[in-house]
């Protein structure tokens, strides 16, 4: 059940390799190496995170306490985590469990009625003791928030570094993907997504429409603007202190994970909005992430925006963003690779003198 856990274009960064009946260990690993998105490795961790709340989650069903320990040996490109479970008559079966195969991103237009609130109430409890929402409510909000979406796009679609990992991870005439992104789940019209494949063909033609066909208007509104007005609210995870190194960004994603789920589990709809988060981050770091010597300053113009939508302070502290409302769910979506596939050999349980482990991360 793990495996449904949200990862960055549907990487699924882990692999399984199972010491004994109660003990499993995670092999994770970030894309910095060939994704822009994830230079810093902060996104796939949020993903691992993601995987060990469900795991958590998961493991109630079978009347299971879990705890995720990090080996600290391990370099934090390719983390592992030993999860051991426990049998306690206490633990009931979560809430959350039968939300986690149905949980998918939404990128086509929500409900704009506005959060109950019970629905906002659960919501925030599930961030919770270290971690907070930020909303953005009501018309001027969701159009400021649409239109940090409308400028950060364009930087997602005329960066040579970005269309590499979009040509790598699209997969065209497809409903469903078990290791990218379904072309129907683009949020996209059928015009739109056919003319996204032949401009996609090479970079030369993407720079072509780019700079003389208006090339990325059509997808700019149909995939940022529009979505973006069409729901109920924008919404900011926040943590309460910055995070730092691999455990804050690890302890991140069970909370984003638990957030999502929750929204599964009243009905609503959730789409990622986290490119601003990483270009601002870039762009904070001074990080160089193109060879095109303006996206720099075209990040640090996306930060500032985003400093004026949410405040200077809750973006230092932003891990996740996204927008939310009520709506059906996709009608096409990423599924996951077979668990055959996600399995490697075991060597046999690690030597407990030689693999120091973390404190219990829950």
């Amino acid at each position: 059940m793990a495996r449904w856990a949200p990862s960055g274009d549907n990487t699924q960064p882990w692999r399984f390799q199972i010491v004994d009946s109660h003990h499993v260990a995670v092999h994770g690993f970030d894309t910095r190496e060939h994704c822009v998105y994830d230079l810093d490795g902060h996104p796939s961790q949020i993903s691992i995170g993601a995987l060990l709340e469900t795991a958590s989650i998961a493991a109630s069903k079978h009347g299971l306490r879990m705890q995720a320990r990090r080996r600290v040996e391990a370099h934090e490109t390719r983390p592992v985590f030993d999860l051991h479970f426990h049998s306690d008559p206490r633990i009931i079966t979560s809430p959350l469990y039968d939300s986690i195969e149905r949980r998918s991103v939404q990128r086509r237009p929500l409900s704009m009625r506005t959060l109950t609130a019970a629905e906002r109430q659960a919501l925030n409890a599930a961030t919770g003791p270290d971690h907070e929402a930020v909303w953005l409510e009501g018309l001027g909000r969701r159009m400021q928030a649409a239109l940090l979406m409308f400028h950060s796009a364009k930087l997602r679609l005329t960066m040579p570094e970005a269309y590499e990992v979009h040509r790598d991870i699209i997969e065209w005439n497809a409903q469903f993907s078990r290791d990218r992104v379904p072309d129907q789940a683009l949020g996209t019209d059928p015009g739109t997504t056919r003319l996204m494949r032949f401009v996609m063909h090479d970079w030369k033609r993407v720079q072509f429409f780019n700079r003389y066909l208006a090339g990325t208007w059509a997808p700019r509104i149909q995939l940022d603007l529009l979505p973006g007005l069409a729901c109920a609210a924008h919404f900011v995870i926040c943590a309460k202190a910055a995070p730092k190194d691999i455990d804050d960004y690890i302890a991140a994603g069970r909370t984003v994970q638990r957030f999502w789920l929750t929204a599964t589990s009243l009905g609503l709809q959730l789409q990622p909005e986290v490119t601003p988060l990483v270009f601002t981050r870039y762009a904070r770091e001074q990080r160089v992430f193109s060879k095109v010597a303006d996206m720099s300053d075209k990040a640090a113009e996306v930060g500032a925006r985003l400093d004026r939508t949410i405040g200077a302070s809750a973006a230092q502290l932003a891990v996740f963003m996204g927008r939310i409302g009520a709506g059906p769910a996709a009608h096409a979506r990423s599924i996951r690779k077979p668990l055959s596939e996600l399995l490697i050999d075991n060597p046999g349980p690690p030597d407990a003198s030689e693999s120091p482990t973390k404190p219990d991360l829950g």
